[in-house]
């Protein structure tokens, strides 16, 4: 159709809608702050400035803004935006109240694709809902609901600030003003999985450039390593060895034979090389000592340079300040005007702290070398002998160097004669080797035994305590028998008490097993416990229950109480074999009977 032909660049406008009315339109991106654009891509006022909006306090549209400038700026709410109708093929969407606050939207999730559209048509199809918000960007996915809502995916981020455009439109199906056919709608951010991830391998994809950046950055910035030494040779020996001769070159040829003695490379068959590099090494002292000899005169001279300048300094300081002195008298300074003459007397005092200042400097350095001088007299004899001795030392340890040499080629000569030596006896060695294998076969007969011995000990540390574990039991025991020894003699003593004053029949009761009111305590705590037990329980079993609610009960006299108990408690063995186990029974019932 024609109008379905008018549709706008979506660059140019907030959405590529088409345009019913050309001067409304204009009217629209005018209000909005925008320039507003023709078919052909024309603008329709060549002379509009974004800045003048035909309603005052409308900001203009910023490009730059987030989303590409498609969403305007916050409006004033007393001067609110106008939206205009939108024709489409089968639909109508109108605009909604311009003085409504604007739809609310949730918080929008990293990297929106997808955004919810609520409030459609019942009758509205997936292809009335592409023909409506493909203008607004290229449409990935369209899923609609039953109840009038669906979930549009667009293929970048800013087609969704284009799609929140439409929210609060009402949309008509066609002509039809029939209920099923209308519908508003409601455009808000929606959260899909496919957005986050999309998003977070974007996101991870920028950290991974930014660690290789700053990894090439590391390594731009960092230090070259130093070159690697050479391996020990004879002839790269032989070239350390010029270059410790060599001035310029001693220094790389030091470290090299550092780390070669470092390594272990010096053997019987080096060791003469090494020691003449170590030797040219020593030599090099005496070129460093020159050396430093050299720089201390350059320094001396440099002193000399500097005392004589700064002389030459403090004289013409001198003649200033004598020239201050004369201008300051009454003949000439009459003749001034009171600017120039506080002006000179400025200068005056400033040249005069100068030259002090020089001038203490110069007698510091006086006094120091004074002082050097009497230290120099002083130890002037002392030198003398000093430098004598010193030739004397350094002959001496010239003698020395040469004595170690040969010394060294001696003992080089001996080596080479010892391995002869060592080829010519490997017939003899092969003896050796066998003396060797059995003196490891003693060795290792010998550590068995050790390991045996151990074994022993450790067996004789166990038995110990045990033994010691028995002992202290039987010690538990001997008390526990005294304990009940001491009871039967009290409860005898009782009984005897009783036998005057009670009757026969109290006489019977004083001789039964139960011999105290604690242990009569524990028959009906055990007799209860047994009578829920109707299969037995073991004394260690019994105990333990008896225990929580007396620590002080112990396993020996429970059971001789029960032992004593016939009548009510019976023992029976369960089990076979290993698993032979000793259980305790109440018998009461049967125990009255046969009482």
């Amino acid at each position: 159709s024609a109008d379905g032909g008018r549709n706008l660049s979506l660059d140019s406008i907030p959405m590529g809608l088409p345009m019913s009315d050309p001067t409304a339109w204009t009217t629209a991106m005018n209000n909005l702050g925008m320039a507003p654009m023709g078919m052909t891509g024309q603008p329709l006022l060549p002379d509009f400035d974004p800045a003048l909006g035909m309603m005052t306090g409308i900001p203009p549209i910023n490009p730059m803004m987030p989303g590409l400038g498609i969403v305007p700026p916050p409006i004033p709410p007393d001067m609110p935006a106008v939206k205009e109708i939108i024709h489409c093929k089968s639909c109508t969407l109108f605009p909604p109240n311009p003085h409504l606050p604007p739809p609310a939207t949730r918080e929008r999730p990293p990297g929106c694709k997808t955004v919810f559209v609520g409030g459609l048509p019942e009758n509205g199809t997936e292809q009335i809902i592409m023909e409506v918000f493909e203008q607004c960007g290229e449409v990935i996915a369209i899923r609609k609901s039953k109840k009038n809502f669906c979930h549009i995916r667009f293929a970048e981020e800013f087609m969704v600030d284009k799609a929140l455009y439409l929210s609060g439109y009402r949309i008509r199906l066609g002509s039809s003003t029939d209920k099923k056919d209308t519908g508003r709608l409601h455009v808000d951010f929606a959260q899909a999985r496919d957005d986050l991830y999309e998003w977070e391998c974007k996101q991870r994809m920028l950290a991974r450039e930014e660690r290789h950046r700053r990894r090439l950055e590391e390594e731009r910035f960092r230090p070259p390593s130093p070159p690697p030494v050479v391996h020990y040779s004879d002839h790269e020996c032989s070239v350390v060895a010029e270059k410790l001769k060599d001035d310029t070159k001693f220094l790389e040829a030091i470290q090299t034979l550092l780390t070669w003695i470092e390594r272990g490379e010096v053997n019987r068959r080096t060791a003469n090389n090494f020691y003449s590099m170590i030797q040219s090494a020593n030599s090099h002292i005496r070129r460093l000592v020159n050396e430093k000899a050299a720089h201390e005169k350059e320094m001396e001279e440099a002193k000399e340079k500097f005392k004589l300048a700064l002389s030459g300094i403090l004289v013409q300081f001198e003649q200033i300040v004598a020239v201050y002195h004369s201008a300051s008298k009454q003949k000439a300074w009459d003749h001034f005007t009171k600017a120039q003459r506080k002006n000179i007397s400025v200068w005056c005092k400033q040249a005069e702290e100068i030259r002090n200042i020089h001038n203490d400097e110069l007698m510091g350095i006086r006094r120091e070398e004074e002082m050097e001088m009497s230290d120099e007299e002083i130890e002037d004899p002392s030198e003398m002998k000093e430098t004598e001795e010193s030739a004397l030392v350094s002959q001496v340890e010239a003698l020395k160097e040469e004595n170690d040499s040969l010394r060294w080629q001696l003992d080089a000569y001996r080596n080479e004669v010892e391995l002869l030596k060592q080829e010519q006896g490997k017939a003899s060695r092969d003896e050796d080797t066998t003396k060797e294998q059995q003196m490891k076969l003693l060795q290792q007969a010998l550590q068995g035994m050790q390991k045996h011995l151990l074994k022993v000990q450790d067996e004789y540390k166990k038995r110990e305590a045990e033994l010691e574990k028995v002992k202290e039991d039987k010690l538990k025991i001997e008390t526990l028998l005294e304990n009940l020894k001491e009871q039967e003699s009290s409860t005898s003593r009782v009984c005897a008490c009783s036998q005057e004053k009670e009757c026969p029949v109290e006489k019977t009761l004083s001789t039964s097993p139960v011999k105290s009111e604690r242990e009569v305590l524990l028959v009906g705590i055990i007799s209860t416990f047994l009578h829920v037990h109707p299969f037995g329980a073991s004394i260690e079993y019994i105990c333990s229950y008896l225990q929580r609610l007396d620590s002080k009960i112990c396993t020996a006299e429970v059971e001789v109480l029960m032992t004593r108990l016939q009548n009510t408690f019976r023992q029976e063995l369960s089990g076979v074999g290993a698993s032979l186990e000793k259980r305790w029974k109440f018998c009461g019932f049967d125990g009255l009977k046969m009482t």
